[in-house]
Parts: structure tokens; C-alpha cells; sequence
């Protein structure tokens, strides 16, 4: 890399609310485990937490070395380019293990075309960068945060089924409360939504009961 190159991760406004709120849980954790305890072997691992929105993943992991302590954050992006068989290998590796980012570590996968991005925190910089992050939702959030299919929370309601996963989000703008559908492919990480009003979801409820009855009269016949 250059002299100029920076490690950076892209966050949509629920996605920084959601890792705010992560950073006050790994500042209280930090600060009531002394520097030199509660190590998870060789690794150096305090505390782990996962993050996922849509396409992106984000694992933080609260480590200490030699050199102290700090908060690795990593980013996970699946390119479009990437075949199923890579992204069930690689996810698999990131569930069922404390694999790590970082620089040209890429052992596991030599042709991988999953990007992952990472940045590295200082425990004494932990405080300031939720103050940073804090600071920006209120400058700049209004607006993003309760329309365009994002609840209030922040959180979507979640349905994984084969090889792919939905998203169903409450918003609101000026015609009204609707929820947003989403429907993300795993392999890809391709997007496409539906919105529907608020005033037809008992009817699709209805539909769906009907269908769901339908379905299951055949898969018993």
C-alpha cells in the first residue's frame, strides 16, 4: 500500500447507530477487566460482537497484545463477483471461528472475491470515537433514520431462508407508515424491495394465510 493508503468502513446512518451502541457496551466491558485478565488464549480476545446490515457484516472484536489494548472493527462486503461456493466457505470460517483480518492474510482464500476492510482502535480512543460517531448522527441523521424503510431502532426484522434473506422495515414519509420488504441473495448480495401501505398489510396477511394453507395441503397430500 502507499504512504497516502487509509483503512476506512462504509456505514449507512442504522448501521452507525447500531455500532455506537456497541462501543458503549465495549467501553463498560473494557473498563471493569483489568489489562492482563480474561484473555482467550494465544488469540488475545476479550469480547466479540457481530454486526449485519444487508450485504455488510461487522465484527468487532475487543483484543489485547503486547501493545496494549484495543478494538479491531472489520467489514465484510460481498462482491458480486463471488461465487456461492466462496461465500459458504468464508462465512462458515467467520461463524464457527475468531478467524482475523488482517493485511494479507488471504491464506484461506487466494481468489476470493469477498472484500474486507478493517480498522484498529486504541482502547483510550474508544470514548472519542463514540463521541465522534454520536456527533455525526445528530448533525447529520434527520431524515435518514425514520423513512426510506428504516424503523426507528434501527433494526429490521430479519427472515433468512436458503440462499437468501429478507428485510422488513417500518417507515414512514408524507403519504403515510409503509413497510419496506427487502430481499437480499446471498451469493451476490444483490437488493430489490417492495413497499407496501400500512392499510393493505391485513389484506396480505389474509392472502398469505390462504397461501401458507394452500402449500401445506399439498406438502401433506
Amino acid at each position: 500500500m502507499g504512504s497516502n493508503y487509509k483503512s476506512r468502513l462504509v456505514l449507512s446512518m442504522s448501521a452507525a447507530v447500531q455500532l455506537r451502541d456497541q462501543f458503549d457496551a465495549m467501553i463498560k466491558f473494557s473498563d471493569s477487566v483489568p489489562e492482563g485478565q480474561d484473555k482467550e488464549g494465544d488469540s488475545g480476545l476479550l469480547k466479540s460482537e457481530t454486526l449485519t446490515f444487508d450485504s455488510r457484516r461487522y465484527y468487532l472484536d475487543l483484543k489485547e497484545n503486547q501493545r496494549g489494548r484495543f478494538l479491531r472493527i472489520a467489514q465484510t462486503v460481498v462482491n458480486p463477483r463471488a461465487s456461492r461456493a466462496q461465500v459458504k466457505k468464508f462465512f462458515s470460517l467467520l461463524n464457527n471461528s475468531s478467524f482475523a483480518f488482517q493485511k494479507g492474510r488471504r491464506d484461506k482464500f487466494p481468489k476470493s472475491k469477498l472484500i474486507s476492510l478493517q480498522i484498529a482502535i486504541p482502547a483510550s480512543g474508544m470514548k472519542e470515537m463514540r463521541e465522534a460517531i454520536s456527533e455525526m448522527l445528530d448533525k447529520y441523521s434527520e431524515g435518514y433514520l425514520n423513512q426510506n424503510g428504516t424503523n426507528d431502532n434501527g433494526k429490521s426484522k430479519v427472515v433468512q431462508a436458503e440462499t437468501k434473506t429478507f428485510y422488513l422495515d417500518v417507515g414512514e414519509n408524507d403519504r403515510g407508515v409503509f413497510v419496506r420488504i427487502s430481499e437480499v441473495k446471498i451469493s451476490t448480495g444483490f437488493r430489490q424491495s417492495i413497499t407496501v401501505p400500512s392499510t393493505a398489510l391485513e389484506k396480505i396477511r389474509s392472502a398469505l394465510d390462504e397461501v401458507i394453507a394452500e402449500v401445506n395441503a399439498k406438502s401433506t397430500a
